[in-house]
């Protein structure tokens, strides 16, 4: 009996270890999206450029949509620009094909996107990422000659 007793606590405390670490793994960021679904600037900018690419619907969540057909939301942190992201994505299919992006400034510093990403989730969307703009985005998408609103680019 003794040993049945060990090999279940052994087996218990083997789970245990298991859990807690695909559970780490997966949350370790604290955020509400993971490392693969951050999308890099130089793979949008590709995948925008190439009209035979399938197109995802890029959203802006911050303060001015300045890529390339672009949807302007606004800023998420604000309810009313929430609201109005969720009138957007009501007439989407949960399997579409999602991008969005703020570039006010470092992810860390961000108001806005946690709440729109933590919406997608929420909506149960399964293919949604995040445009992953280390520093803003005149650094990471506009100094590098990626694809802008022609209003922008003809500037």
């Amino acid at each position: 009996m003794c040993r049945t007793s060990r090999s279940l606590s052994c087996c218990l405390l083997v789970f245990s270890l298991l859990t807690s670490s695909f559970v780490r793994s997966t949350h370790a960021t604290g955020e509400p999206w993971t490392p693969a679904q951050l999308e890099s600037p130089e793979t949008l900018a590709k995948i925008l450029n190439d009209p035979a690419a399938r197109q995802p619907i890029v959203f802006c969540i911050g303060p001015t949509a300045m890529i390339k057909g672009s949807i302007d939301i606004g800023p998420a942190k604000e309810d009313s620009n929430l609201v109005k992201f969720r009138h957007q994505l009501d007439h989407l299919p949960k399997d579409a094909d999602i991008v969005i992006y703020c570039g006010c400034c470092p992810f860390a510093h961000c108001p806005n996107v946690r709440p729109a990403f933590e919406l997608l989730n929420r909506m149960k969307f399964t293919r949604q990422k995040l445009l992953n703009l280390e520093h803003n985005l005149k650094i990471d998408w506009i100094n590098k000659g990626y694809p802008l609103m022609p209003a922008i680019s003809g500037r």
